[in-house]
C-alpha cells in the first residue's frame, strides 16, 4: 500500500469519524421504482459504515450496484466513505463514488435544469450543492483529498477532465 493512499485512507476515516449515524427512516428521499426500496430493504438494520462488507456495498441494492443514486442526503454522507476507501484500494466492481462527486459540477452541467417538467429550473449545480449541503469541513477536505487522488493515479485520463472541474466549480469553493 502506496504512504500517500494510506494518507487517503487516515484522512477519510478521521474526517467521517463522527458523522452521525442514521434511523431506517432516513435511507433514501425517493419512493419512484423498485431500487429505492430494495435499498430500504438491504440496509434497514443501518450497518455501520466502518464495518460494512464491500461486496455488499458494491452490489446493493438486489445486485444493481445503484445505492449511491437513491440513498437520501444524509445516507449518502454516512456510507460515502465505505464507499471512498473501497474505491482507493480497487475493490468495488459497479459502484463509483468518484462519479457521484463529479456529476453535475462538470462544464457544461452546471445550468442544466436537472428534470423541467418535475423541478423546474433546479440546475445541476443546485442539485448537487443540495445533496453535499451536510458535509462538514473535514469531510469536504477529505473528499477533496480523495479526488485529488484520483485525478493523479488515473492513468487512462478519462476521469480526470471531470474531475478537475467539479473541484474547480464546487468542491474548492466550499474550502474557501
Amino acid at each position: 500500500m502506496s504512504d500517500e493512499r494510506d494518507r487517503r485512507e487516515n484522512q477519510i476515516r478521521a474526517a467521517f469519524e463522527n458523522t452521525p449515524p442514521l434511523d431506517s427512516s432516513c435511507l433514501r428521499d425517493s419512493s419512484e421504482g423498485d431500487e429505492p426500496f430494495l435499498l430500504e430493504a438491504e440496509f434497514q438494520h443501518v450497518p455501520d459504515w466502518r464495518q460494512v462488507d464491500v461486496a455488499f456495498i458494491d452490489q446493493a441494492p438486489d445486485g444493481f450496484g445503484s445505492a449511491l443514486s437513491f440513498f437520501s442526503n444524509k445516507a449518502f454522507r454516512y456510507y460515502l466513505p465505505a464507499y471512498l476507501l473501497a474505491d482507493l484500494r480497487d475493490e468495488l466492481q459497479q459502484a463509483n463514488p468518484l462519479l457521484h462527486l463529479w456529476h453535475g459540477l462538470v462544464d457544461g452541467q452546471l445550468d442544466i435544469p436537472v428534470n423541467e417538467r418535475r423541478y423546474g429550473s433546479w440546475t445541476w449545480l443546485e442539485a448537487m450543492a443540495d445533496q453535499f449541503q451536510n458535509f462538514s469541513p473535514a469531510e469536504v477536505t477529505a473528499i477533496v483529498a480523495y479526488l485529488g487522488y484520483k485525478a493523479k493515479h488515473d492513468e487512462l485520463g478519462l476521469d480526470r477532465p471531470m474531475i478537475e472541474q467539479a473541484l474547480r466549480n464546487y468542491w474548492l469553493t466550499l474550502r474557501q
